[in-house]
Formats: structure tokens, C-alpha cells, sequence
């Protein structure tokens, strides 16, 4: 079944967020590169992304799938609206789209 297990958001200081985080809540991150870092507990995860070319807007929440196609495609066919098409990034690949009510979200498959 699929479901939310990531949630994304924005970090325009990421060494900040990822110090606050850690502080608040004891939480681990792990690095992928300068600009994003997440925690990996395999539970429901959150990203940093501190490039603001590639961050969201506002808080992203990712559905993992097990077919990335097939959802891109009942996304449209129930009235979704693809905003980023599949990309892939380390760990797998997603695409963003808003649903009905102008809600943004992603779907993706870990590879």
C-alpha cells in the first residue's frame, strides 16, 4: 500500500535547521551532498533541502509507491497535475504533482 513515509522542507540555512533539529529532538541526519540532509530511520523521514532552486515551497510530503509509472499515470487520470516530471536523485526516483485542491506532493520509488 502506498504511503506517506517522507516529508521534505525547505532549509535556507541547512547547517541551522540540521543543528535545531538535532537539539530539539535528537534526531540524526545524514548528508547527501552540501545542500540536503535527512534522517534515515525507515519510519517516516524528514529532508533538509537547502538549495533554493530545488526546495518546496512549503512542507513536501513524499508517497513511497512500488510502481512509479503506474502512479504517475493514476495521477493524471484522477485529476492531478504532474509540476516536476520523474527525476532521479541518490536513492531512487520521484515526481511532484498538486492534487484537485492545489495541494502539492510527491510519489516515489527507492531503487
Amino acid at each position: 500500500m502506498a504511503r506517506i513515509n517522507f516529508i521534505e522542507l525547505p532549509a535556507a540555512d541547512i547547517g541551522a535547521a540540521k543543528s535545531f533539529y538535532a537539539k530539539a529532538f535528537g534526531w540524526a541526519l545524514t548528508d547527501y551532498g552540501p545542500t540536503y540532509s535527512c534522517t534515515v530511520t525507515g519510519d517516516v523521514d524528514i529532508g533538509l533541502q537547502g538549495d533554493g532552486a530545488e526546495a518546496p515551497r512549503a512542507p513536501l510530503a513524499v508517497i513511497e509507491v512500488g510502481d512509479l509509472e503506474a502512479a504517475l499515470a493514476a495521477v493524471e487520470k484522477a485529476g492531478g497535475t504532474i509540476t516536476r516530471p520523474i527525476f532521479g536523485f541518490p536513492g531512487g526516483r520521484r515526481f511532484q504533482f498538486r492534487d484537485p485542491n492545489g495541494n502539492e506532493l510527491a510519489a516515489w520509488k527507492s531503487e
